[in-house]
């Protein structure tokens, strides 16, 4: 999918994401775009590289006197087994890229949506942490709701494709906008939008409808 991809993660997420300093969803959304870019990942991959290398010429640390003896304790009475989250098997056409089948426990037909209304809707994804992810379902020609951002949001498309005044984003693109972005974003005809959504505040709605309607949908 890469050589189809026009709008890619910035640097600053890449290096935040290789350095474990993003909240979960934004890690999330992260994985995910990564599961589909070859470009995107072999730059975190440097990320990475480069962080292990910063971390190999660090000064030692002296530890604490009593760490051999804690290490020794935790040996004797057991160390838990990691959980691992098992990746649900993708369906021939799944739109949800294994990171996200994880939160979603399968596929799409697995998704729990809720309607925000005109046919629009979003399944929130439990996250830790004050940031959110949803998944949108817009159908092909309408419009999400003017808004504004009071802090950060990252769309990524999964299926479908959306435009707004800045640019259209396509299967794996994604969109970061900020609080300078105001607009309202558009479904491309012939097929429905899927998009994985992560924000760190909630947005600025200029219709009063969306505003009365925004802390009962988390928005």
């Amino acid at each position: 999918m890469t050589a189809k991809i026009k709008h890619h993660l910035s640097p600053q997420l890449l290096m935040a994401y290789a350095a474990g300093a993003l909240p979960e969803a934004f890690d999330l959304v992260v994985a995910s775009h990564l599961s589909l870019c070859d470009a995107c990942r072999a730059e975190a991959e440097s990320y990475e590289t480069l962080g292990g290398a910063v971390l190999e010429n660090e000064d030692a640390v002296a530890l604490d006197e009593d760490s051999l003896a804690a290490t020794l304790r935790l040996i004797e009475t057991g160390l838990p087994e990691p959980a691992e989250a098992a990746v649900p098997a993708a369906a021939p056409g799944e739109a949800l890229p294994a990171p996200v089948r994880v939160y979603v426990g399968g596929g799409l037909d697995d998704v729990r949506w809720q309607n925000i209304g005109r046919g629009v809707k979003q399944a929130l994804l439990p996250m830790t942490g004050e940031a959110r992810a949803r998944l949108l379902y817009i159908p092909a020609g309408m419009a999400v709701p003017d808004h504004g951002h009071s802090g950060a949001e990252v769309t990524l498309v999964l299926r479908g494709a959306f435009s707004d005044k800045t640019d259209r984003f396509g299967p794996g693109d994604v969109e970061i906008a900020d609080e300078k972005l105001h607009h309202s974003p558009v479904a491309e005809e012939g097929e429905d939008c899927i998009c994985l959504a992560v924000t760190d505040a909630p947005l600025r709605f200029s219709g009063l409808v969306p505003r009365l309607a925004q802390p009962f949908l988390q928005i």
